[in-house]
Order: C-alpha cells, then sequence, then structure tokens
C-alpha cells in the first residue's frame, strides 16, 4: 500500500529524536487511564489484529501517536495528535504516504467509526477499543481511571455524560469491526458497558 517502507529500528531512533518528548508525554500528572500502559496494551492488540491490516507499521506508529496530546478539560486532542504526527514524521525520514496514512487514522480515533473496508482504521479502533472486553475487574479499574481524568467534573455532570457515552457505544451495531474482535471481544464488552451502565443509575 505504501511501498517497500517498514518500521525499522533506524526509523524508531529518528522518530525519538524528532519528538523527544514522545514517551513523556504519557506519564503527565492529568493521565490516569491514557498512560504508557494504555500505549502498551493497544499495541498489543495490534499485534493480535495486525494480519487484518493493509499497514501493520502505519496502524503501531498511529497507536504511538493516537493519544500523544491528551487534556481531558480540551475536545482537540485527536487533532493535536495528529498534528503532532505530521510534524515528526517527515523528520524521521517516514514517506509522505506513510504519515498521511498515520495522521488520518489519529483522527479515526474521534469516532471509532471505520468506513467498511478500512482495515487499518478496524484494527487502531478495535486495539483502543479492546479495553472494553477486558476481564470485569480490570474494566472497573478503567472505569475508575477514566473518572479520575475528569476529577475537575461534578459528580453529576459526569455521569451524565458517561452514560451518554455508554448509551452512544451499546446503541452500536457493531463495537469491533475486526473477525477477531467480533467474536473475541464483543460480548464480554456489551456486558461491561451494561454493567457501568446501570451501575451509574440507568
Amino acid at each position: 500500500m505504501h511501498g517497500p517502507w517498514r518500521a525499522s529500528r533506524r526509523a524508531w531512533r529518528a522518530l525519538r529524536r524528532a519528538d523527544p518528548g514522545r514517551t513523556a508525554r504519557w506519564a503527565e500528572p492529568q493521565r490516569r487511564y491514557h498512560t504508557t500502559a494504555h500505549l502498551v496494551a493497544v499495541l498489543d492488540h495490534i499485534d493480535t489484529l495486525a494480519g487484518y491490516a493493509a499497514d501493520p507499521d502505519a496502524v503501531r506508529l498511529a497507536a504511538w501517536f493516537h493519544d500523544a496530546v491528551y487534556r481531558p478539560d480540551r475536545s482537540e486532542n485527536e487533532e493535536r495528535s495528529a498534528a503532532l504526527a505530521e510534524r515528526a514524521l517527515p523528520e524521521a525520514g517516514v514517506p509522505d504516504g506513510v504519515t498521511a496514512e498515520v495522521a488520518r487514522l489519529v483522527r479515526l480515533t474521534v469516532t471509532h467509526d471505520p468506513a467498511d473496508g478500512d482495515a487499518d482504521g478496524e484494527v487502531l479502533c478495535d486495539a483502543d477499543l479492546a479495553i472494553l472486553a477486558a476481564p470485569p475487574g480490570q474494566y472497573a479499574a478503567y472505569a475508575a481511571q477514566v473518572r479520575e481524568e475528569y476529577g475537575f467534573v461534578p459528580d453529576d455532570a459526569f455521569r451524565e455524560g458517561r452514560a451518554t457515552v455508554l448509551r452512544q457505544l451499546l446503541g452500536l451495531p457493531r463495537l469491533f469491526r475486526t473477525p477477531y474482535g467480533a467474536e473475541h471481544w464483543e460480548p464480554r464488552a456489551r456486558q461491561n458497558l451494561l454493567t457501568e451502565w446501570e451501575l451509574l443509575g440507568h
């Protein structure tokens, strides 16, 4: 799809030089869920789903950047993360076509709604949402961490906002688009979402 380019160690080293704060971003104090642990988990899930991707390396690069800018009190995190990729990747020697694909994928995480046939988008979105299918205790920890990230929001407003998110997710015909995600993650994810919905008093 993008020619012979692959994410070599040289490219990763160059990327680190181009954006030396890339890893440190994930340890910022406002983060509780969107931390290095989340990044590692997404990359692990991409490894599981890589066979479905058209360009697994581009998807992995998109994972590195998808929450690189994260401020829970702002709404433009994905756009700013994509713009960061557009600046840093060319400096690391990544071809323009790959850079454009990475930025497109990062922007897709606003909605997690890839078009039918968007293999790379399906893999990234499924990997990012895989936490929804975690065992109940791990899911509860995730939900608590999200609440901590929004600690500046009063309880009533947070419950209402979170309920809206859960309602939207539960209303989707499919949470996961890859065959693996549909088979292995969809049922548990829906049960987790429904349990949280009920705990919020709905």
